[in-house]
């Protein structure tokens, strides 16, 4: 596969996941992950054990997919707890407040500055995916933000990335680059045919299970990115470079 590496193409957008990589999530997801499957009772055809294991190996992934393999395939009662869940985050980020991984809004901006698009993903409804971007004051801040409705499917399908690319205006699928703390937003960059797909090590996946998912670099964090890019021959202005893992 040809890729910009390969043909000195420069990155043009940027498409970044939210929980995880750009946003601290801090246990917040399973915690309300787990409020609702009490509220609601969708997992109780398994052990809780066995139903948290689930949870975080499909992290990044469509809420309602999750929700809907909880309740065997029951798409009532996974849209029920879909939508519990979404309130349940709602109530912790109030009661907790929400904050960026350290560094997260001076990296896009860097990207930005560098001529870059930036695009926020995520398996959060469009409300949670809101309420999160206005408590970090990011509206000004990205292009624009996606989820799996506005998309078609969530991760690992290419949806969410292709979207992202068509809504930008991008060149081609080589000048994006993808970056994401879990196995599915590796392996959604890939499947859509990004350039430069990397993970980041601040979120639910650690970096043996990201490189086995396709990533070209796993870094420490987001502020990473710009360096691995630069390093590349990526970016049209240099950046400081870090090392990658």
């Amino acid at each position: 596969m040809t890729t910009p590496l390969e043909e000195g193409r420069a990155i043009e957008l940027v498409v970044l996941d939210m929980a995880g990589t750009t946003v601290l999530d801090d246990g917040v997801v399973e915690t309300a992950f787990q409020r609702a499957a009490e509220r609601t009772g969708v997992a109780d055809r398994m052990p809780w054990d066995d139903a948290l294991a689930h949870v975080r190996d499909t992290m990044g992934q469509s809420k309602i997919d999750v929700f809907t393999h909880l309740a065997g395939g029951d798409r009532a009662a996974a849209e029920r707890a879909t939508a519990t869940f979404e309130g349940a985050y709602a109530e912790i980020v109030a009661e907790q407040g929400v904050s960026e991984i350290p560094g997260a809004a001076d990296a896009i901006q860097g990207l930005k500055d560098a001529g870059l698009a930036v695009v926020l993903t995520t398996g959060f409804a469009p409300v949670t995916r809101d309420a999160l971007i206005d408590g970090l004051g990011w509206r000004g801040l990205i292009d624009l933000a996606l989820s799996p409705v506005d998309a078609g499917r969530g991760r690992p399908a290419p949806d969410l990335v292709l979207t992202a690319l068509i809504r930008t205006q991008t060149t081609s699928v080589a000048s994006v680059a993808v970056v994401g703390d879990t196995v599915s937003d590796v392996e959604s960059g890939r499947r859509a045919g990004a350039g430069f797909v990397a993970g980041v090590l601040t979120g639910a996946h650690g970096i043996e299970m990201l490189r086995g998912a396709g990533a070209d670099a796993v870094l420490a964090d987001v502020t990473g990115l710009a360096p691995a890019l630069a390093e590349r021959g990526l970016l049209p202005r240099a950046h400081a470079v870090v090392p990658t893992f």
